[in-house]
């Protein structure tokens, strides 16, 4: 049968059965304990005492026997400590067999009623100390398309759910998934959403990525893995009161809010690049936009282009001042809208303009307006020197 009589007496300090009504109940607990620490600190010095005791005398009585083994000193000094060292290790025994006794009469309390059968300590050697590995940004970028190459098909499950038990299950299921690189996708999928106008579409992806965020923001508070953590957040997203679930919506809108500016930012982005390589398509053979050449034309000399009047023209360019007709004369050649003629110009190489030093400006030959029949036959003549460019 069990003995059961060891659990009648226990020693409780602060048992409330046995209090005093004159003296304050927490203090008489403190008193207690304190007490029963004391008496017990006590008992172990003189377990220490006798163990030191017992150790020493064993010591001195071997050490006694063997000089009397080897017959060294006087033989009859040598037996007589040795007697009296074997008196003194039966007391010993004695005063310890009296404590052992005496412990296990005292009742038990909260420190010696039990006592650990065994206990192991693991140390992952490995997790000391570990510091996440400093990336550049190159590498930074390589990994996620390794990453996105490697799991787009899942990332984009992902990212199509909805209810909380099919992400928690998909992500316990790919654990993989629980990482930075997931939530870097899932924002870069909702902006190429954004930017094909799939707003609907947009909101679903955004969820899932707050939900991915919420998990990487707990296990950096914790300083865990984010793997650890999908379980508690799943759990807590649908058991929480309203507060936390408030704060997540009002994330998510955020969220959706940072992705339409960014999205707009991307598209004026594309469309400046497109309009600079129009731009870059159109230059003429001097590097000028003809468009912004024909805008900065006086508005008599865009009318003569818009209607492809070389005699027109002519007549606008000799209205004006030489200087300045020479300005625009040669913006238009070398924006593309007036070609000069292949022919006209090696004539006027071999003649005029044979003399000419090199480096020096070529002479332009401004027309008069036409007062006569033969101003009108000279201007005639003058339409082969060239010709507008559509």
């Amino acid at each position: 049968m069990v003995d059961y009589s060891r659990w009648k007496d226990i020693e409780i300090s602060d048992d409330e059965d046995d209090t005093h009504p004159n003296i304050d109940t927490p203090s008489l607990f403190r008193w207690r304990h304190q007490a029963r620490v004391e008496r017990m600190q006590e008992q172990e010095k003189k377990k220490e005492t006798i163990t030191i005791k017992k150790k020493t005398t064993e010591e001195k009585l071997q050490e006694a026997k063997e000089k009397l083994q080897r017959n060294e000193g006087n033989l009859d000094e040598l037996k007589k400590s040795i007697e009296e060292l074997e008196r003194e290790q039966e007391r010993v025994k004695q005063e310890e067999e009296e404590l052992r006794k005496k412990e296990k009469l005292q009742p038990w309390n909260v420190d010696t009623i039990s006592k650990p059968g065994f206990q192991k300590t693991v140390i992952n050697k490995s997790a000391i100390n570990r510091k996440p590995q400093e990336l550049s940004e190159e590498q930074k970028e390589l990994n996620l398309r390794e990453f996105i190459k490697k799991y787009e098909k899942q990332l984009k499950q992902y990212g199509m759910l909805r209810k909380y038990d099919d992400s928690k299950k998909f992500l316990l299921d790919n654990h993989h998934l629980a990482c930075e690189d997931t939530a870097n996708y899932l924002v870069i999928w909702c902006i190429e959403l954004e930017m094909q106008e799939k707003h609907e579409l947009v909101a679903h992806v955004a969820h899932q990525c707050i939900c991915m965020q919420y998990i990487l923001d707990i296990a950096k508070q914790l300083d865990v893995d984010p793997r650890a953590c999908v379980g508690s957040f799943f759990q807590r997203i649908q058991e929480t009161d309203n507060e936390y679930k408030k704060a997540f919506l009002d994330e998510i809108e955020a969220f959706k809010e940072r992705i339409r500016k960014r999205a707009q930012e991307k598209l004026q982005k594309l469309i400046e690049e497109q309009e600079e390589e129009e731009k870059k398509a159109r230059l003429g053979p001097g590097g000028l936009d003809p468009v912004e050449v024909f805008e900065s034309l006086p508005e008599e000399l865009q009318k003569c282009f818009e209607t492809r009047d070389i005699g027109m023209l002519q007549e606008a360019m000799a209205k004006l001042p030489p200087e300045e007709a020479r300005h625009h004369l040669q913006r238009c050649i070398d924006s593309g809208l007036w070609v000069p003629d292949a022919k006209s110009a090696a004539a006027a190489t071999s003649g005029s303009g044979a003399d000419a030093k090199d480096g020096e400006e070529p002479v332009y030959v401004h027309v008069k307006p036409k007062d006569s029949a033969e101003d009108s036959k000279d201007a005639g003549e003058k339409q082969d020197e060239g010709k507008a460019k559509e």
